[in-house]
């Protein structure tokens, strides 16, 4: 078993990150049940449903659920972690038989609430995208209710831009919530607010 930090350690190294920002306070990583495979089915599928319940003992499916915007990171940074995570043993979540539109679909919220850690990329254009964002959503409401750990790296964008939703990030964000409802645009303004409090690494251009 390792631990969140470790998990962290292993980021830093496989991407050459120099600069660590902010002290990371994690959750000890817990101890998978004897039947991984069985994640808690006390929640709905809906893709707009959202968490309720109170903190319960929760059978974690995987280790790490990535979400990030394919274009800004799959080639470069998530290739190298991915590599990475493989020589360690670590079972990261891959999506690709999940096709992608602007809704979640219900095995991707699964696979959200079934990871026992999340890492966010947040990227240039990772607010292009409603489904990255509602992703965003589902992760920042396991971590509140599930005690899901969640990394953030911040892909060549400033956290400030991100947490106020400013300079190109906020360009991007403000033209995906155009024709979208008031509900919509706080929800995500929430989550990538809460995204960007979470210590992470920064990985400058």
């Amino acid at each position: 078993m390792f631990s969140p930090f470790s998990l962290l350690t292993v980021c830093a190294a496989a991407v050459g990150f120099l600069t660590i920002l902010g002290t990371l306070s994690l959750v000890i990583y817990r101890n998978f049940r004897s039947n991984p495979k069985n994640p808690s089915s006390s929640f709905s599928s809906s893709p707009s449903s959202s968490l309720s319940l109170s903190p319960l003992p929760h059978s974690w499916k995987y280790h790490v659920f990535p979400s990030f915007h394919g274009a800004d990171v799959r080639k470069t940074i998530l290739g190298h972690i991915r590599k990475e995570f493989r020589s360690k043993g670590i079972d990261l979540f891959t999506d690709n038989n999940i096709e992608r539109s602007k809704f979640i679909d219900p095995d991707l919220i699964e696979a959200v609430r079934g990871s026992r850690i999340a890492i966010v990329f947040l990227s240039k254009n990772y607010a292009s995208s409603t489904w990255c964002l509602n992703e965003l959503v589902e992760i920042i409401n396991c971590r509140e209710v599930l005690g899901q750990t969640v990394i953030t790296i911040f892909y060549e964008v400033d956290p400030g831009d991100i947490k106020r939703q400013t300079g190109d990030f906020g360009k991007v964000f403000r033209k995906t919530c155009k024709g979208k409802t008031k509900e919509d645009i706080q929800r995500w303004k929430f989550a990538l607010t809460q995204a960007a409090l979470i210590a992470g690494i920064l990985k400058q251009r």
